[in-house]
């Protein structure tokens, strides 16, 4: 009972991030020490699990997938999701530098503490690294595509925005922005229940999560340190993302008027700039970015005392 609290509390982290734009479960699950384990449950979901289930042997088949785990930790991640939203959507409207830059030393905190746990640095350990750098970057600046509630798009959105969810470093949340559906997605649906965006886009999560899982696996077990430090170079490339001085650029139409959505401008992106002086609201978002530094520190010093 207490793993799994434990497990929960590591779930709810996980989903916080998830919400934020920018900042990936997945690079949470690495740090806590539950990325590998939460992997290899989520492919054992194959054949044989369909077997033991069909066969009504739900003790084997709780074993065999580490259900137990999975509910605790994806229990975790709903409560944060539902409970987080409205939130996040209040402090990033009325305090957003300091909420970016909590995060902003949340994350490249983590590029030290996911790095470390690299066994041997190599010539190919180097190269990944700087490429997963480099691809982090180049998504970051590209535009967002237009909103849209088509079926089939939001499976898709499901599929992409899960799988980067889990890829530490890969922000899932920056993702639906670049399609377009992280305001339809993760503040409208979550907040007003609407299962006729949700549906589509949790299919396209489940379906996408079980295969990637298997790729992923595969891939840790065999290439671990070059994982890690392509995964380190998504987190370190992604940290431009989260800078905290930055000024919503809203979707206009061919005339140059603001598209609206509900009565509310559409984000197109964001332009990122530097504070005018060394004010008190400086001040504050060096304090909130050395908390951001501290909750890594603490979330690592107790992932070590569970293990």
């Amino acid at each position: 009972m207490k793993q799994n609290l434990y497990t929960l509390f590591k779930g709810i982290a996980m989903g916080a991030a998830n919400v934020v734009p920018g900042v990936s479960g997945g690079t949470i699950a690495l740090i806590t020490g539950i990325f590998e384990r939460l992997i290899d449950a989520i492919k054992s979901f194959n054949l044989k699990a369909a077997k033991l289930l069909l066969s009504f042997k739900f003790k084997e088949f709780a074993g065999y997938t580490d259900l137990y785990f999975l509910i605790a930790l994806f229990s975790g991640v709903f409560i944060a999701i539902i409970t987080l939203a409205k939130l996040f959507d209040f402090l990033f409207t009325n305090y957003p530098v300091y909420i970016w830059s909590y995060f902003f030393g949340l994350v490249l905190a983590s590029v030290y503490f996911v790095g470390k746990t690299i066994s041997k640095w190599s010539w190919s350990v180097i190269l990944t690294f700087l490429v997963g750098t480099a691809l982090a970057i180049i998504i970051s600046v590209l535009n967002p595509a237009k909103e849209s509630s088509n079926f089939i798009y939001l499976m898709l959105c499901g599929v992409v925005a899960m799988c980067s969810m889990i890829l530490p470093g890969l922000s899932g949340s920056f993702v639906l922005i670049l399609m377009g559906n992280y305001q339809l997605v993760m503040i409208d649906a979550v907040n007003n229940m609407d299962f006729g965006i949700l549906i589509p886009v949790v299919i396209g999560a489940v379906v996408g999560l079980i295969a990637f899982s298997h790729i992923l696996s595969w891939v840790f077990k065999r290439y671990r340190d070059q994982t890690i430090s392509l995964l380190t170079g998504f987190i370190l490339g992604s940290v431009s993302i989260l800078w905290p001085w930055q000024k919503a650029i809203y979707l206009k139409d061919t005339a140059g008027e603001l598209i609206l959505k509900k009565g509310e401008p559409i984000v197109e992106h964001y332009s990122r700039f530097l504070p005018e002086s060394f004010d008190q609201q400086v001040i504050f978002a060096i304090v909130f970015a050395i908390l951001g530094i501290v909750t890594i520190w603490a979330v690592e010093k107790a992932a070590e005392k569970t293990d």
